[in-house]
This record gives C-alpha cells, sequence and structure tokens, in this order.
C-alpha cells in the first residue's frame, strides 16, 4: 500500500499510525493512505525560520523569479507521470490541463512579473517617496520587506496541483518559506510533484515542506510574522481563522472559500445573438469541467424571464451531448467527482434545493457512466434547476452543491439582475454576458462590491476571453463576504501578502541606500568619467553629472516646428500665447527640451551604453521661453540586472533648470547598459 509521505526538516516523514485511506475516483479502490502522526509541527516551523528563511534571505527578488521559471521548466520536463496519477481524481485529461499545465504557468507568470515589475533587490517600494518636510531634507518612504515568519497553505480537493503552486510562486517569491498542506483525497497527486519539486533540488532547503494528513496543533504555534493561506468551504475557513491563536497573534489569514458565483445574460442576448450562444456554452462549460468541482463554476444563471425556456432547452441540448465516465475512454468529457464523500455530499445538497427549485435535467441519484458505474465511481450527473421566485426562495441563494449543478434564476429587470446576484452574499467571480454596454455598465456599477472579479463577455471578446471559471495570476483571486474576504495571487499583489509594508523616515540619502533608489535632494557622488562611459557594474546609484548650460532662441523654437510639423499657437503666435494664462509670449515646445537636454547630457561614441528605451513621468513644469539658459543634472537613480543577458537596465532621473535654478522638466530615463562580467545575449 502505497503511504503518503510527508517532507519535513529536510526529510521524508512516514507515520505509523491513524491512517486514512484516499480512494480512487473511478474505481473506488484504495490509492493511498495518509496520515501526519508522528510530525513535530513545532521543529518545522524552526526549520523553516532558520534554514529556509535564510536560503531565501540571500536572494534577490530577481534571484528567486528565476528560480520559479528554472522549477517550471523542470516541472513540465516530469509533467507525463502527473497527468498519468490525475486521472485517479476523476479528471479528464482537459481538466488536468487546468491543474498541472496552469500551476506550471502560474510559476512561469511570477517569474516574469517579478523581474518586471520588482527590483533586483530585497525591498520592495510602495508608491513613491512622500514630501513630509519644507526643505526636503526629510523623506518618507513606503516599502515592503519580506515577513520573518512561514506561510502556512491549506489547499482544497479539486486543484491538487494548481492549488499548490498558486501560492507557493507568490509565497517563495516574497522570500518567505511554506508548508503545504494538501487536502488527504487528493493529496497523492499533490505529494507526486512535491516531491519532484524536492528532486529538483532547485528550491534552498528548508523553503518549502510537506503535510500529508492532519496539521496536528500547527496553527496554535504560529506568530504575527506567519500566514495562513486557505482555500476550501467557508464554514471550515471561518472555523480556522477563528481559533483563538490566529485572533490573539493577529495572524495574517487569506482565505479563498467557495462561493455561489453567478453569471448575467442581459435583455438584449435573444436565441439569435452571438452573445446568447457564448452564455449557453459557459454555463455548461462550468457545469462540466472538473466535473463542476471548481470554487469559481457558475452556481447561480441569472436570466431575463422571457427567456427562461429557451436558455433552459438550449443548456440541456448541449448538456445532452457531454459523455460521462472513466477520463481512459475514448469520446469521455466529462468524469467524477473526487470521491464517494463529496457525491453523497452533492446529492444530500441538490435535495436540499429541490425543496424550492424544479428539476429541469438530469437525475441526482443515477447517472450513465462510460467505462465505469456511479456506485464503485463517484460519478453525478449534471444537474439543471430552476428557482422560479429567487427574490423569495432563497435556498440556492445560501447552499453551494460543489459539482456539475447550477440553478436559473429569472429576473424582470437590471435592478433585479444585480439583487439576486448580490444575493450571493460576496462571490469570487461573476460574468456578465450581453452586447448591450449601458446595461453591462449599469449591472457592474451595482455588483462590483459583491465580487472579486467580472468578466464581461460579448461578440467582441469572446474569442479571446479566459473564461468565467478560470483565475489568473496576474488578477486578483478572491473576493468579499462568503468567497472568504481574502485575495490571492493578482499578479504583485499576491506577493505582497508575504511582506510588511512599512513607512520609513529620513534622510533622503539614508533612503537612498536603504532602497537602492536614489531620492530627491538626497547627496550625489561624481563619476568617474562620463557616466555613458562607464558599465553596468561600475555605475553607483546617486552618481550624478551637472551639464553645460544652453540658451533657448526664437531660431530653436521655428526650426523645431518646421522639423516636427507641431505649430501650436503658443509656440508660434506671441499675441496668441500671451493670451493663454499660463505663458507670458511665446514659449519652447516641450519635446524639444526632451531632445536638447539629450544633446547636453549624451556621450555620443560608442560604449557600454546599449539603447534608450524609454521615459517615465515625463513633466513640463514651467514655460521655457527665448532666452532662457537650460541646464541639465543626470542622475543615476535604480539599477536592475538581467542576469543571462549580459546587460542591466538604468534608470536615470533627469530634471532640467533654467537661469533662476527652476526646474522646468524631469522625467526618468531608461537605458540598457552593457555588463563587463558577461557577455551580451541578443
Amino acid at each position: 500500500m502505497n503511504q503518503l509521505k510527508s517532507y519535513a526538516k529536510g526529510q521524508w516523514h512516514t507515520a505509523n499510525e491513524g491512517f486514512k485511506n484516499c480512494h480512487h475516483a473511478i474505481n473506488g479502490q484504495v490509492i493511498a493512505q495518509i496520515s501526519s502522526a508522528g510530525l513535530d509541527f513545532s521543529g518545522m516551523l524552526d526549520y523553516a525560520k532558520t534554514k529556509g528563511q535564510a536560503g531565501l534571505a540571500k536572494m534577490t527578488f530577481h534571484e528567486r523569479a528565476l528560480m520559479l521559471k528554472e522549477l517550471a521548466l523542470y516541472l513540465m520536463s516530469r509533467k507525463k507521470e502527473f497527468y498519468q496519477l490525475s486521472t485517479a481524481t476523476g479528471a479528464t485529461k482537459l481538466d488536468s490541463w487546468i491543474d498541472i499545465d496552469g500551476g506550471i504557468g502560474t510559476l512561469f507568470v511570477y517569474s516574469g512579473k517579478g523581474r518586471r515589475e520588482m527590483p533586483d533587490h530585497h525591498i520592495l517600494l510602495d508608491g513613491p517617496p512622500e514630501h513630509i518636510s519644507k526643505n526636503g531634507s526629510f523623506l518618507a518612504q513606503h516599502i515592503c520587506t519580506s515577513l520573518q515568519g512561514v506561510a502556512i497553505h491549506i489547499n482544497a480537493f479539486n486543484f491538487p496541483c494548481w492549488g499548490m503552486l498558486e501560492k507557493l510562486a507568490p509565497s517563495l517569491l516574497a522570500g518567505v518559506p511554506a508548508i503545504v498542506k494538501p487536502a488527504s483525497d487528493t493529496a497523492y497527486l499533490t505529494a507526486l510533484m512535491f516531491q519532484a519539486m524536492i528532486e529538483s533540488s532547485i528550491i534552498p532547503e528548508g523553503s518549502v515542506q510537506l503535510i500529508c494528513g492532519s496539521t496536528g496543533n500547527l496553527l496554535d504555534l504560529l506568530t504575527c510574522q506567519d500566514v495562513v493561506a486557505f482555500t476550501g468551504s467557508a464554514s471550515t475557513g471561518q472555523y480556522l481563522k477563528s481559533k483563538p491563536n490566529i485572533t490573539t497573534n493577529a495572524v495574517r489569514f487569506t482565505m479563498e472559500a467557495d462561493s455561489l458565483n453567478c453569471s448575467i445574460l442581459t435583455p438584449d442576448a435573444k436565441p439569435d445573438t452571438p452573445e446568447f450562444d457564448y452564455y449557453v456554452k459557459e454555463v455548461v462549460k462550468e457545469m462540466t469541467v472538473k466535473s463542476g468541482q471548481k470554487c469559481t463554476a457558475i452556481r447561480r444563471a441569472i436570466i431575463p424571464a422571457e427567456l427562461t425556456d429557451a436558455v433552459a432547452a438550449a443548456i440541456s441540448k448541449e448538456l445532452e451531448q457531454v459523455v460521462i465516465g472513466d477520463p481512459a475512454q475514448e469520446g469521455v468529457k466529462m468524469g467524477s467527482l473526487a470521491s464517494l464523500a463529496q457525491q453523497t455530499e452533492v446529492r444530500e445538497r441538490v435535495a436540499e434545493l429541490r425543496t424550492s427549485c424544479d428539476l429541469i435535467y438530469g437525475d441526482p441519484n443515477q447517472v450513465e457512466v462510460f467505462g465505469g458505474n456511479d456506485e464503485q465511481g463517484a460519478f453525478v450527473s449534471p444537474i439543471l434547476l430552476l428557482n422560479k421566485q429567487p427574490l423569495v426562495n432563497h435556498q440556492a441563494h445560501d447552499i453551494e452543491a460543489f459539482g456539475p449543478v447550477s440553478t436559473l434564476m429569472p429576473y424582470n429587470n437590471l435592478a433585479e439582475a444585480a439583487q439576486l446576484a448580490n444575493l450571493g452574499q460576496g462571490s469570487l467571480v461573476g460574468s456578465i454576458f450581453g452586447h448591450d454596454d449601458e446595461a453591462v455598465c449599469e449591472l457592474v456599477n451595482h455588483t462590483a462590491a459583491f465580487h472579486g472579479r467580472l468578466m464581461l463577455i460579448n461578440r467582441d471578446s469572446a474569442g479571446e476571453s479566459s473564461g468565467h471559471g478560470s483565475p489568473l495570476p496576474h488578477l486578483v483571486h478572491g473576493g468579499p463576504g462568503r468567497a472568504g474576504g481574502g485575495e490571492e495571487m493578482g499578479g504583485i499583489r499576491g506577493v505582497k501578502h508575504y511582506m510588511q509594508r512599512t513607512a520609513i523616515q529620513g534622510s533622503p540619502t539614508t533612503l537612498m541606500k536603504l532602497t537602492e533608489k536614489y531620492m530627491p535632494k538626497a547627496k550625489t557622488t561624481k563619476p568617474p568619467s562620463h557616466p555613458f562611459k562607464l558599465y553596468y557594474e561600475e555605475l553607483v546609484v546617486g552618481q550624478a553629472i551637472t551639464t553645460e548650460s544652453r540658451e533657448i532662441s526664437l531660431a530653436d523654437i521655428e526650426s523645431f516646428a518646421e522639423l516636427s510639423g507641431d505649430h501650436f499657437y503658443a509656440h508660434m503666435d506671441d499675441d496668441a500665447a500671451e493670451r493663454n494664462p499660463f505663458f507670458d509670449g511665446r514659449v519652447a515646445h516641450g519635446y524639444f527640451l526632451v531632445s536638447m537636454a539629450a544633446g547636453l547630457f549624451v556621450y555620443p561614441d560608442e560604449g557600454p551604453v546599449l539603447a534608450n528605451y524609454g521615459l517615465d513621468d515625463l513633466r513640463f513644469t514651467e514655460p521655457v521661453y527665448p532666452g532662457d539658459a537650460i541646464t541639465i543634472q543626470l542622475t543615476c537613480k535604480q539599477k536592475s540586472y538581467r542576469r543571462g543577458k549580459g546587460y542591466g537596465e538604468v534608470r536615470w532621473d533627469l530634471q532640467a533648470t533654467n537661469q533662476n535654478s527652476e526646474i522646468v522638466a524631469a522625467y526618468d530615463i531608461l537605458t540598457m547598459v552593457a555588463s563587463h562580467t558577461e557577455p551580451f545575449e541578443e
């Protein structure tokens, strides 16, 4: 018998008692046994906070991001074995693709975003500096630093791979070690992928550990530096969140709970429109993918009352084409639930819903199965219900059958549709299908506060839509109220869940040293030569040059107007410019100042600077008149090395001042600067 092992303190641990059986979802056979008996939970926390934390702390955000990419590539090379075992969870090939490739894809996304949106440093800046003193000698800057604790990841049974990886990606990028606790029913697949991660030797020792079985007293040992990220039922989440130690120590608790998500069809989406067809297909897909075992599945289909019969008939017709059975059999489109216990649970919830809803399609108590049966395997028929009075009968707004079950809810006007959507008391995701943008916007304005994500679909967007039930690592995954009140992923927002935001106050020079980013009025240093002659490694944040001045002439303005074609009156007509309340006469083009500034600070010969690839935050703060003399200060503001590419990205702070020391223009210049330690890779 396969006994699932935990991974604690750098070693595999096998329990010798307290085992629970894990069953094959298709044939009901025992596939593994699971127990965490004998684990030293206190020792696991200590090991993560010492060994794991030390390894991650040595790495910058970019190094951790590259680690995620390397791990993703390794897992991709072994995904065939994950797919083979995934069928035991009742998953079809498409279901497995969402779970396995989707999870690995999340690692890739966080790797890319970490390198693009975070510094090559250990501190993440949160917003611009705050100017809190009169002369600028005392600044404030919000920063985010890694929590000095452990992330406890408690995952659900429906996505044993994706659920683990979508939490690990942001926590490891933040520099926080994790202890993974998968749901028991499908933990055998999580354990297989976790074993591959350890065998890769890519992740620093102690940065990931695995609990197969109960968490014991783990949550009672956490401190204010620890984080719990939970996915599962709302009732379980609320129970864990209310544990005395969690509340006493204000342990961060991010909860993503199953919710009664809705999809709304707008009145203009008649049966002869593309939006109607898209809606029907989406509802059917969300009922049948993963056998409806998705926290984002459409549980409530909110439709115009006059279209009830048409929608019911169209969905039923599509469901008739779905072949249910063993995913290993050719032609099977929907597999089983994850366990017989889940099958019983779904059937009980459907029975409760039927006290106020009519059965439109399916038989909750039996189903025709291809290559199996619904006694040994955890199969359930797709179930479509109709709640004729959804504003009166609220069971379908309160009871969730976590399987291939959805309920039609007719409405008479958009206000009713929004009211029905919000009766879900907070959802992970909602969707709106319609071509009438006014109706769609009205619905968004009245429902967004109850949803973590809203997907708006019409004929223009459907072709590239990611789908109602597809959480993306770029976007927030979570929602208010019943959905748990938390947020996962959301790009770098998800990383910040594992970091502490701190307001740092001090001199600009001290803050520059701390953040490795030039701050306004920080003390600068003179580079050994023109900064464009220095390689990436030779540049130091705070190095600055001040150029000679150039006087702007009327001829300059007119020449630039002819060259650019920009004959705006303020540049060409004295009388018109004087009537402008902002000017006292003809002024120089702002873009001429940008070009002229380059002429003052650029070193013309071939050197380490490979390219200028953009300007950020360009502002023209004072008008420039003929006769004004402009001087440029160029300061190395921030550096970010592109490992393996042979160059780094250097951000320069530029300030253009006139003869009265007034700043007339300010912006950041972005350049790629060659390294002298590794060759440039095209």
